[in-house]
């Protein structure tokens, strides 16, 4: 089972949506992070609350705003449709919408902790020395938050990797072209495939293992 397409196409699938996902929530997480990790604003609170919350949303919620947001009957949908000639629902690109949106509150408190951890006096030396916020920012306050960077983007993966709910209600199930591993383990198991469904099963574990594995690694002060 483990050298049929049943298996390789859903588990290569789903580690190319999480490896875009992740250079997304990368991105955005780094950039929200770092736009609001030392400020204070009104709204801060509700704003951090907002960015935070698909990870106590259950799958299905986050699926049917998603189905919701980009459906037909929205602006954005329908935008979408106009412009790319087909709704981006049931395409590869709605699993990985699906698998970012879960993903980025994990890099974001990563990365907004690095930051926090990092000694505003080496900053401000920075500064003192001649550096413009870009430049401390790049030169000196992202590479020491490194190590929770990495941590943010090894659990984005993990999380990208495992999305089931969101996936399945905005993407769908279809074999060959957005059916995902934890999708193909459902439909294994349905239709009493125990074998298929063990192997992923047992790939699962074994890279969620490694991922938990090297960012206990990457974690661990010397």
């Amino acid at each position: 089972m483990m050298f049929s397409n049943d298996f390789w196409h859903p588990l290569k699938f789903s580690l190319e949506v999480a490896s875009i996902s992740v250079i997304i929530v990368c991105f955005f997480g780094i950039v929200f992070a770092r736009l609001l990790y030392n400020k204070s604003f009104k709204g801060k609170m509700l704003l951090e609350t907002f960015l935070m919350l698909p990870i106590v949303l259950p799958p299905t919620v986050i699926g049917f705003l998603l189905i919701y947001f980009f459906g037909r009957q929205s602006p954005v949908g329908a935008f979408i449709e106009e412009f790319f000639q087909h709704s981006i629902m049931f395409t590869p690109w709605a699993a990985i919408i699906a698998s970012t949106t879960v993903a980025f509150p994990l890099m974001y408190q990563s990365v907004k902790l690095g930051f926090q951890a990092v000694d505003i006096d080496i900053e401000n030396a920075a500064r003192v020395d001649g550096g413009n916020k870009m430049k401390v920012f790049l030169f000196v306050s992202l590479p020491l938050s490194l190590p929770s960077v990495i941590s943010g983007l090894i659990m984005s993966f993990a999380r990208a990797l495992g999305e089931f709910g969101a996936t399945l209600m905005f993407a769908g199930n279809i074999p060959g072209k957005t059916q995902t591993a934890p999708t193909a383990i459902y439909v294994a198991m349905e239709s009493g495939n125990m074998s298929l469904a063990w192997s992923f099963v047992l790939s699962m574990v074994v890279i969620s293992f490694l991922m938990l594995l090297l960012s206990n690694f990457v974690q661990k002060k010397p």
